[in-house]
């Protein structure tokens, strides 16, 4: 079952090491099959309170997928360039 990666995300600390981030995490995505569905622009809130940043999706084959591209040693390695300069909050959701 498909599954996402939904990611809400502020940056609080430096922008370009945010930047080398957004450089390298996509080719860390692809050996799990994962792909942008969105990854940034327009955000409008249309029910509700949200303060939103920059939203990401990100599709996977399935959970599993998502578990373990998010623990590899390849993700880890720049996670902490996110992790230090962003206050973010991130979701795997299953699919239908």
């Amino acid at each position: 079952m498909t599954a996402y990666l939904i990611a809400n995300v502020q940056l609080t600390g430096d922008a370009e090491e945010l930047a080398e981030y957004r450089s390298r995490v996509a080719a860390t995505l692809e050996p799990y099959g994962g792909r942008y569905l969105a990854r940034g622009g327009a955000v409008e809130v249309v029910e509700g309170d949200c303060q939103p940043g920059q939203i990401v999706l990100v599709e996977f084959p399935d959970a599993v997928a998502a578990k373990s591209w998010n623990e590899s040693p390849e993700y880890q390695a720049i996670a902490p360039l996110r992790i230090r300069n962003t206050d973010s909050t991130r979701l795997i959701v299953d699919g239908t």
